[in-house]
C-alpha cells in the first residue's frame, strides 16, 4: 500500500466533493435571520426573501430530511397539501442543513445565523484542543466546557433582545442545558413535555403578543428514526403526528402569523451489515489519538508528534478499505471546500486531521470509544449526501384568527 501523495492529491483518487452548503443564501442558518428581517428590522439580511409578516414562528423538525417527507406524503396529507399549493412567491422551498448534518451543528448555525467554522459547534462529539479530549456538544456536555466561550457569538434571539419579544418552546428539560444556551440564549423559554402542549403553548403565546418571533423544536421524528429507521411505521406514525400538529396550528394561530417549517437534517437508514467497528483494522487508526464525530462523519485526530507522512498514510489505508464508500480527505481539503464555511483559528482544531464522509449507505464506528448499544442505531446522519443535507422549508398559511390569548410567563435565558 503505497500513502497518498502530499499536497492534497488524495482527493484526485475520489468522486468529486459534492458543493458547499448553501451557506448565506439558502440554508438553515438563513432561517432566523431571514425571519427577523421579515419581521422589520433592518439589522438582518432576508435572504431567503420571506414575505413580511407580523408575527413568525420557526418549526424546527429534527431530523426531517426533503427526501423522506416527499417520498412518505401520503402519511401527511395536510403537508402535501401544504407543498403543492406553496408553489407561488420568491423563497426557496429546499434549504441546506450546516455541516456536519447533525443536530447540535444545524442548531448552532439557526440559533446564531452563523456558518459552523465560525460558531464551533462541528457534530455531535469532537476533540476540545485545550483539554486534549473529546467532548460532546448535544446532551452530554462536558462539565470543562463553557458554552459562552466554545460558541462566543451572539445569537439571533440576543441581537432580537429589546427590539422584538422571542420565544422558545422545546422539552422542559432543554431549558437550562449547555446547547441552549451555546446556540440558542436570549429568548423566553417556554417548556412543555407533548408536541401537542408545544403546539398550543405557540398558539397562545403569539396570540399574546402583537408581534412575536417563535421558535418550536419538534424532537420526536429524529428519535423514532434512529431507533427504527425512516422507513419504519413508527417514523411513519411520527410523521402523521407532525401532519396533525401543523394543522392544528394554522388553525389556532392568528391570521397574521407566518408558520416557517425547517429541519436540522435528513436520515439514511444503516443496515447492520452496513455498521462498520473500524477499530478493528489497525492501519485505519494508526496514529490516531482520538476518533469523534457521527457515524457518518467521523473526525479522526492524529497523535501530535504525527508528520504529514503519518496523515497521508492514513488517508491511503482508509481509501483502500472504504474508497468506494466513502470520502476521505484532510482538515485543509474540507476547509477548502468550504464545508464548514469560514473557520476561526480557536475552531480549527476541533476539525479532524482527515475526515471520513460517508457517501454510500455506511455508518463507521470506534467501539473502542463508544457503547456498543451505538451500533444497533438504524437511522444516520452527518454526511453531506442529498438525503442528509437537503431539507424542507415550508410556509404554511394560518388558517383561523386565534382567540383569546393570555400573557404567557417565562425565563429570560441569557
Amino acid at each position: 500500500m503505497q500513502p497518498a501523495p502530499q499536497g492534497g492529491t488524495a482527493l484526485s483518487r475520489q468522486p468529486a466533493l459534492p458543493a458547499a452548503p448553501a451557506y448565506g443564501s439558502g440554508s438553515v442558518a438563513d432561517v432566523l435571520t431571514s425571519a427577523a428581517a421579515a419581521m422589520g428590522d433592518a439589522r438582518f439580511t432576508n435572504s431567503l426573501r420571506l414575505p413580511a409578516a407580523q408575527r413568525i414562528v420557526v418549526v424546527l423538525v429534527d431530523g426531517l430530511g426533503k427526501a423522506q417527507l416527499k417520498q412518505k406524503a401520503g402519511h401527511a396529507p395536510f403537508l402535501r397539501g401544504v407543498m403543492a399549493a406553496d408553489s407561488g412567491g420568491e423563497h426557496p422551498r429546499t434549504l441546506h442543513a450546516a455541516f456536519p448534518s447533525t443536530t447540535a451543528t444545524s442548531l448552532a448555525s439557526l440559533g446564531t445565523g452563523v456558518v459552523p467554522g465560525l460558531h464551533g459547534m462541528l457534530g455531535y462529539d469532537v476533540l476540545d484542543p485545550g483539554q486534549d479530549k473529546v467532548v460532546n456538544l448535544l446532551g452530554n456536555w462536558d462539565a470543562g466546557v463553557d458554552p459562552l466561550r466554545w460558541q462566543p457569538f451572539p445569537t439571533v434571539f440576543e441581537q432580537l433582545d429589546g427590539h422584538l419579544p422571542t420565544a422558545t418552546i422545546s422539552l422542559p428539560k432543554f431549558e437550562r442545558s449547555p446547547m441552549t444556551l451555546a446556540a440558542l440564549r436570549g429568548s423566553t423559554f417556554l417548556g412543555a413535555t407533548s408536541p401537542q402542549a408545544r403546539v398550543e403553548l405557540a398558539a397562545e403565546t403569539l396570540a399574546a403578543h402583537p408581534a412575536m418571533l417563535v421558535y418550536l423544536y419538534w424532537s420526536e421524528l429524529d428519535k423514532a428514526g434512529h431507533g427504527h429507521g425512516a422507513d419504519s411505521a413508527q417514523w411513519e406514525h411520527q410523521l402523521e403526528e407532525l401532519d396533525a400538529g401543523m394543522k392544528r396550528l394554522a388553525a389556532t394561530v392568528p391570521a397574521d402569523t407566518l408558520i416557517l417549517l425547517t429541519a436540522d437534517h435528513g436520515m439514511v437508514d444503516v443496515p447492520r451489515s452496513a455498521r462498520i467497528d473500524y477499530s478493528q483494522y489497525p492501519e485505519l487508526v494508526d496514529g490516531v489519538r482520538h476518533t469523534a464525530g457521527e457515524p457518518r462523519m467521523v473526525h479522526l485526530y492524529l497523535e501530535p508528534e504525527a508528520g504529514p507522512d503519518v496523515r497521508d498514510a492514513l488517508v491511503a489505508a482508509w481509501l483502500d478499505r472504504f474508497g468506494t464508500r466513502a470520502w476521505v480527505l484532510t482538515r485543509e481539503e474540507s476547509v477548502e471546500a468550504g464545508w464548514f464555511g469560514d473557520v476561526r483559528p480557536e475552531a480549527a482544531g476541533r476539525i479532524g486531521d482527515v475526515l471520513i464522509v460517508a457517501r454510500e449507505t455506511i455508518a463507521f464506528y470506534d467501539l473502542r470509544r463508544v457503547r456498543p448499544q451505538a451500533i444497533e442505531v438504524v437511522g444516520q446522519h452527518g454526511s453531506i449526501t442529498k438525503a442528509e443535507r437537503e431539507v424542507p422549508l415550508l410556509r404554511i398559511p394560518a388558517t383561523q384568527r386565534a382567540t383569546g390569548g393570555r400573557p404567557v410567563k417565562g425565563k429570560r435565558r441569557r
